[in-house]
């Protein structure tokens, strides 16, 4: 099961903005980039709500170094797709999120459950998650 559009992160600049003024943080199977929401100094109302109302954006990296094969690659999208699923009501709005997949994920053979974990923490790390628990 995809992500809902509204919570994909599609275009080129968008990755390119993460990758050069996010935060990272690692964790044993991923590296994630955070590009908080840009809140000017002088916010109108408007402004405000339009952030948060902005889903979070996620983007997900899978090179061709974590496998040759498209069909595993495409495996570990799945789960971490389905992780996300249910992180997503606890997520703060108007982030952009790219997961970047480590080569040895393909090796160890986790499934969703621990994608899930490391995803949750990362996600505490930055403190996307709401009330960072």
């Amino acid at each position: 099961m995809a992500l809902p559009k509204a919570y994909r992160l599609k275009s080129r600049q968008d990755f390119q903005a993460v990758f050069r003024e996010g935060i990272r943080r690692h964790s044993s199977h991923f590296t994630m980039r955070a590009l908080k929401p840009v809140i000017s100094q002088n916010p109108s109302l408007d402004t405000v709500l339009a952030t948060a109302l902005t889903p979070t954006k996620f983007g997900i990296s899978i090179s061709t170094k974590v496998s040759k094969r498209a069909v595993i690659r495409n495996k570990i999208k799945r789960q971490i797709t389905a992780a996300l699923h249910r992180l997503l009501p606890k997520i703060a709005p108007g982030w952009r999120i790219v997961l970047v997949v480590k080569p040895k994920t393909a090796e160890s053979q986790c499934g969703s459950q621990k994608f899930l974990q490391e995803l949750e923490q990362l996600l505490v790390k930055t403190e996307v998650l709401h009330g960072h628990s």
